[in-house]
């Protein structure tokens, strides 16, 4: 049985988890719940061997138009009468919203982000945690935390400069600019940009399948040595792939895959 969720929709089929956004009359705005939510489904896809891939969308005309604002005001208000208290509660809170993200990123299973209308703010710290980005020509993108006196603190700094580079990156974050489909493909921040949502999906979904179709362990240990080596020396990444596949690399995926390659057949992988 799936989770339930209240901000977000789920399905599964074919191994592929479509994971959508669900507060279309609100622009699929960040609540508290949404934010949670989001957690939970990636550590349910994460865990669950059924779930090979991810497809992450937005319900209605937008992806994501930020953080609510009704939550941004009550993160500044507090209700903690000591000054010392209530900051080092904001700075928890702070730390439990990165988390929420940091999820989507630590899932075992790619997760491919499908963006049309807007994605604003927390949208862009949202799709910068996935492992590839697709979107459609008219999708307008910002860092609008600028333009809200805020500091972009749930991983758009972090990340983001991987995607597009330094520079591009603090233009965006200090002008808070719009840009389009088009200049986010050229930038680098989405693999491929369509005409329109509906070719966008198929297109994604085409290149989810691709991916449930081959060997689930190579493909968990694929992101896992990917991200390893993102944050560490070359040396360390040689090292840690090394003993990765000193662990992985007598499975049954590999005998499964080179008598495929032999006769011709699509290979069969269990979960």
């Amino acid at each position: 049985m799936l989770p339930d969720f209240t901000t977000l929709s789920l399905e599964l089929k074919d191994n592929i988890a479509h994971l959508q956004l669900n507060r279309p009359e609100r622009a699929n705005a960040i609540n508290r719940a949404m934010w949670q939510e989001l957690g939970e489904a990636m550590a349910w896809a994460s865990a669950t061997a059924d779930v090979r891939v991810v497809v992450l969308s937005g319900e209605g005309k937008h992806f994501c138009s930020g953080i609510d604002l009704a939550m941004l005001k009550e993160l500044i208000d507090g209700s903690i009468s000591c000054e010392g208290r209530q900051r080092e509660a904001l700075r928890e809170e702070i730390l439990w919203l990165q988390r929420q993200l940091t999820a989507i990123e630590q899932c075992r299973k790619p997760v491919l982000g499908a963006i049309h209308g807007l994605c604003i703010g927390g949208g862009v710290d949202l799709i910068s945690a996935c492992d590839m980005r697709y979107c459609t020509a008219d999708a307008i993108f910002s860092i609008k935390e600028i333009d809200v006196g805020l500091v972009a603190d749930v991983g758009t700094l972090q990340r983001l400069p991987r995607l597009i580079g330094d520079g591009t990156m603090r233009e965006l974050v200090y002008t808070g600019r719009d840009f389009k489909g088009v200049e986010a493909t050229d930038l680098g921040l989405t693999n491929q940009c369509y005409s329109d949502r509906e070719t966008m999906m198929t297109a994604v979904f085409a290149i989810a399948e691709t991916i449930a179709r081959k060997s689930p362990l190579c493909v968990r240990g694929n992101k896992q040595v990917i991200l390893y080596s993102r944050e560490h020396s070359i040396a360390d990444g040689l090292d840690y792939v090394a003993t990765w596949n000193g662990a992985m690399l007598i499975s049954d995926d590999i005998k499964i895959a080179l008598k495929a390659q032999k006769t011709g057949e699509a290979p069969s992988f269990d979960d």
